[in-house]
């Protein structure tokens, strides 16, 4: 036996309501803007999914019955909730609110968010920010899997073909050590110098690890000494204290204590990274990350 429907309609809902409220078919259809005959049929409808009776219908009066005056404030509670959540649809969909995931690289995260989500916050209060900072590698990842509705991250050579990058800047890489050191003097270098003082580097699965390699092993410079820290700030605490030097992009340096690092720059050759945003190519963005991704584009990044 096939199951009975009593799930009524929100245009079934609200004849009830129309017709308890104000006690007049006439009345109740042309605030339905429906003919009496439909304003009838849906009543009807709404009878026999309860089967039970709501109106006791004379020439001359309209009355609730028991268990029309017992769903009468159900429905009422039915149709506000089911008309608040279309309201918050419309929110959603006109982005005022919802959630934007973003995962960035540690360095890009300090520099570049904080202004940009100060900017989005004025124009979206209700519109909560989620960023996560990771790997080059783990941002990739998170917009592949959908876990991320952007990342901002460097292009590298295995990105997806699925994923899409559009360039925000390019930064050039600085020699840091500490502010009392030699080295602090000169106005640039060249990558020599990390074969003279112990060399700081990135960690295996780092952005900038991969850069400062590559330049290293097409240079011919091998390090007189190397240390390893997976975290760019403790690649800066390590330089403040005179543990070494490092090769860095000028972002991360934002994630360091300025007083005590000087920054100096790299030449013979000029090391750069292009930063951009990654986006998932079938990807359709909500309108609020749609809102944030312009608020990126529009702001001047530090340099």
């Amino acid at each position: 036996m096939a199951a009975v429907n009593r799930t009524l309609s929100i245009s079934e809902l609200d004849a009830v309501l129309l017709v308890a409220e104000t006690l007049n078919f006439r009345i109740a259809a042309e605030r339905a803007h429906v003919s009496q005959p439909a304003l009838s049929r849906r009543l009807q409808a709404a009878e026999q999914k309860l089967n039970a009776r709501l109106f006791d219908r004379s020439r001359h009066s309209v009355t609730l019955t028991d268990a029309g005056a017992e769903l009468v404030p159900i429905a009422r509670r039915m149709l506000s909730e089911f008309r608040d959540s279309l309201s918050d649809l419309s929110e959603f969909i006109a982005g005022r609110r919802g959630s934007v995931s973003i995962w960035a690289l540690p360095s890009v995260a300090a520099a570049i968010l904080p202004a940009s989500a100060k900017a989005f916050q004025e124009t979206h209060p209700m519109v909560r920010l989620v960023i996560q900072a990771a790997s080059a590698r783990q941002v990739t990842q998170a917009v592949l899997d959908g876990g991320a509705d952007m990342g901002i991250s460097v292009a590298g050579p295995d990105l997806p073909a699925s994923v899409e990058f559009t360039p925000l800047r390019q930064e050039k890489f600085v020699m840091i050590c500490p502010r009392g050191d030699i080295l602090a003097a000169r106005k640039k270098v060249d990558w020599g110098v990390f074969m003279s003082r112990p060399f700081v580097a990135s960690g295996p699965g780092s952005s900038i690890r991969l850069v400062t390699d590559q330049i290293l092993a097409a240079t011919g410079q091998v390090p007189a000494m190397q240390l390893v820290a997976d975290n760019i700030s403790v690649v800066g605490a390590m330089v403040a204290e005179g543990v070494g030097i490092a090769a860095v992009p000028q972002l991360a340096l934002r994630l360091m204590d300025k007083d005590r690092i000087q920054s100096v720059a790299l030449h013979s050759p000029t090391a750069t990274r292009e930063v951009g945003i990654l986006i998932k190519k079938d990807r359709s963005l909500s309108a609020a990350a749609m809102a944030f991704l312009a608020r990126l584009h529009e702001l001047e990044l530090p340099r």
